[in-house]
Protein backbone atom coordinates (compact mmCIF):
# COMPACT_ATOMS: atom_id res chain seq x y z
CA UNK A 1 0.00 0.00 0.00
CA UNK A 2 1.01 3.51 -0.57
CA UNK A 3 0.84 6.34 1.77
CA UNK A 4 -0.78 9.19 0.43
CA UNK A 5 2.48 12.12 -0.99
CA UNK A 6 4.69 8.76 -1.03
CA UNK A 7 6.30 7.82 -4.43
CA UNK A 8 4.81 4.79 -6.16
CA UNK A 9 6.65 1.32 -7.09
CA UNK A 10 7.90 1.41 -10.96
CA UNK A 11 5.64 -1.05 -12.44
CA UNK A 12 4.51 -1.52 -16.04
CA UNK A 13 0.90 -2.62 -17.55
CA UNK A 14 -0.81 -3.98 -20.72
CA UNK A 15 -2.52 -1.01 -23.02
CA UNK A 16 -5.76 -1.01 -24.96
CA UNK A 17 -4.73 1.36 -27.53
CA UNK A 18 -0.85 1.67 -27.20
CA UNK A 19 1.86 -1.33 -26.26
CA UNK A 20 1.98 -0.49 -22.71
CA UNK A 21 2.54 1.80 -20.26
CA UNK A 22 5.71 2.20 -17.69
CA UNK A 23 5.15 4.76 -14.57
CA UNK A 24 8.59 5.16 -15.06
CA UNK A 25 7.80 7.13 -18.54
CA UNK A 26 5.96 9.66 -17.07
CA UNK A 27 7.70 10.63 -14.21
CA UNK A 28 8.47 14.02 -14.06
CA UNK A 29 6.41 14.82 -17.41
CA UNK A 30 3.06 14.77 -15.78
CA UNK A 31 0.83 13.83 -13.26
CA UNK A 32 -0.73 10.59 -13.22
CA UNK A 33 -3.87 8.79 -11.85
CA UNK A 34 -4.33 5.07 -11.37
CA UNK A 35 -7.69 3.61 -10.97
CA UNK A 36 -8.95 0.18 -10.63
CA UNK A 37 -11.88 -1.83 -11.05
CA UNK A 38 -11.06 -5.10 -9.93
CA UNK A 39 -15.03 -6.20 -11.10
CA UNK A 40 -15.49 -4.38 -14.16
CA UNK A 41 -17.36 -6.12 -16.90
CA UNK A 42 -17.37 -9.35 -14.80
CA UNK A 43 -20.41 -10.97 -13.54
CA UNK A 44 -18.84 -10.69 -9.95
Amino acid sequence: MVDVGEMAPAFAMAGTTTDGLRLEDLRGETRAMLIFYPKDRTSG
